[in-house]
């Protein structure tokens, strides 16, 4: 197995013992935008590779890295810079 692969299984494993579901590997390309926008859960995102920004509809700015974790809570609007390709797990609880 790549290590890529190890890794990815780590995190999905991490995940699914702090309860969350519907996790999946997610890429995007330099450039790719998602306008303001909300999800009804708690949404989790670990960074794997590359480089983005999450904004709060408050202005508050996330910048993540390799490594990175963000959650974001049920209902607060944010929107999503991709300044890296990048490769992240999402899931939801």
């Amino acid at each position: 197995m790549e290590e890529k692969d190890k890794r990815v299984d780590e995190v999905v494993q991490s995940l699914q013992k702090q309860g969350y579901k519907n996790i999946f590997l997610w890429r995007d390309k330099k450039g790719t935008y998602y306008p303001l926008h909300a999800h009804p859960y708690e949404e989790i995102r670990v960074v794997l590779d590359g480089e983005l920004v999450i904004v709060e509809e408050n202005g508050t700015r996330h910048h993540l890295r390799k490594g990175d974790r963000l959650k974001v809570s049920p209902g607060l609007r944010h929107e999503a810079f991709v300044l890296e390709d990048c490769k992240y797990i999402c899931g939801s609880r």
